[in-house]
């Protein structure tokens, strides 16, 4: 299989990537499907008591998250290993890091120790609390930063007690941030000729990620209740049982509300006072969906699908994953992308969910063996073969 060609936008740019786990590697993903050097460093096996949190190397996971990478071993808690990354740190454009804020310091590669080296590195910390502050020692995972952020008492059912979201909610969104972060920082390089330090956080991540339901109590201090798979204030909008499955349907404006009983053939409903307004049926829900249901009930999902289109209703079906990827618009999106691994073979990957018309994003190669690229990388960076079997030789590498 020919790999697909290395997209150019971020071509001139060499990443030292030094994460684990979900946060640190979703940035590094984002900026090596955009074509950048993405350097993943690992530490020697043996080194890191933690190395299996990442899950198996050849998993579904780890191919997700490490595709388009080139591999480096390096124990930094040797003298030669930290000398040697502080050579690369020397050429490179920027270091993503997810450790605890207190870590860094004491290998010696926080920001100050970097920008001596190269005024122009763009560091990226991730951490779990942020890099100061009463929590900034403390280990940070999801699924802690979706309780403290606020978001399992927003997801279920009323008096259901919390419930976590079925994905990595804070740790994608946090280094989807640092991403973006980044790309700020590098933009404004291009005026300053200066590097920064860009830091995000799960907790801080998993808050702005709630979005209008923070700002509903910032603004007007509700606290903002539990609502199932009702719409927080649209109503009719949430999930409908059907003869076959469950729909969901989003009516919003008065206009949608109109087409709804058209489809549903309940002319009277639309000019019920009860219902006339958004106000009136958001505040009269229960009874309104109570309403609705057998209308729902007594049709196929596919059946009501077409008849709510043809109104120009949104609605839409609720599908297992094997669904997502058999629907013709996903596919013609073509966001499952095929990639070659030596073992496995042709493997699908989650692509770039965002195109670009003369620079898109491509996936060309599957996650590399550890160190795969060590002696290739450590070249480039001006160390002689001997050199280069010394520390492998020491353990450095």
């Amino acid at each position: 299989m020919t790999s697909a060609a290395r997209c150019p936008a971020l071509s001139h740019l060499r990443v030292l990537d030094l994460t684990r786990v979900r946060a640190g590697p979703t940035c590094c993903r984002v900026l090596a499907d955009f074509g950048a050097d993405v350097i993943k460093i690992e530490a020697p096996d043996g080194i890191d008591p933690n190395e299996s949190m990442s899950g198996a190397r050849l998993g579904y996971d780890m191919q997700n998250l490490h595709r388009n990478k080139r591999s480096l071993t390096l124990n930094l808690k040797k003298a030669e290993g930290l000398a040697v990354f502080l050579k690369l740190v020397a050429t490179a454009d920027v270091v993503v890091e997810n450790y605890r804020p207190d870590v860094k310091e004491r290998l010696g590669i926080g920001y100050e120790a970097l920008r001596a080296i190269n005024p122009r590195i763009i560091l990226a910390s991730i951490s779990g609390f942020g890099q100061d502050g009463p929590y900034q020692k403390r280990a940070g995972f999801d699924q802690i930063a979706q309780g403290m952020g606020g978001l399992m008492w927003i997801t279920g059912l009323p008096d259901q007690g919390p419930v976590r979201a079925g994905i990595a909610v804070a740790d994608s969104t946090a280094g989807l941030y640092a991403a973006t972060g980044i790309l700020v920082a590098l933009a404004e390089r291009e005026k300053s000729g200066l590097g920064q330090w860009v830091q995000t956080s799960l907790l801080e991540a998993q808050i702005a990620i709630c979005d209008f339901q923070a700002a509903r109590y910032l603004v007007d201090g509700v606290v903002p209740p539990q609502a199932g798979n009702d719409h927080p204030y649209s109503t009719p909008m949430g999930v409908m049982q059907t003869s076959d499955g469950f729909i969901n349907i989003g009516v919003g404006g008065d206009g949608q509300w109109q087409s709804l009983c058209q489809a549903l053939e309940l002319p009277g409903l639309a000019t019920h006072p009860a219902y006339a307004t958004p106000d009136d049926r958001f505040r009269n829900r229960p009874a309104l969906m109570q309403l609705l249901a057998p209308f729902f009930l007594g049709d196929s999902s596919a059946n009501l699908l077409a008849k709510l289109e043809r109104h120009s209703v949104p609605a839409g079906p609720i599908y297992h994953m094997d669904e997502v990827f058999a629907d013709p618009q996903v596919r013609h999106l073509g966001i499952a992308q095929t990639v070659h691994h030596p073992l496995r073979g042709d493997i699908a990957l989650v692509g770039q969910p965002v195109g670009l018309s003369r620079t898109p994003a491509s996936i060309r190669t599957a996650i590399p063996d550890k160190g795969e690229h060590s002696d290739a990388v450590l070249a480039e960076a001006g160390l002689r073969g001997d050199e280069i079997a010394a520390l492998r030789q020491n353990g450095v590498i």
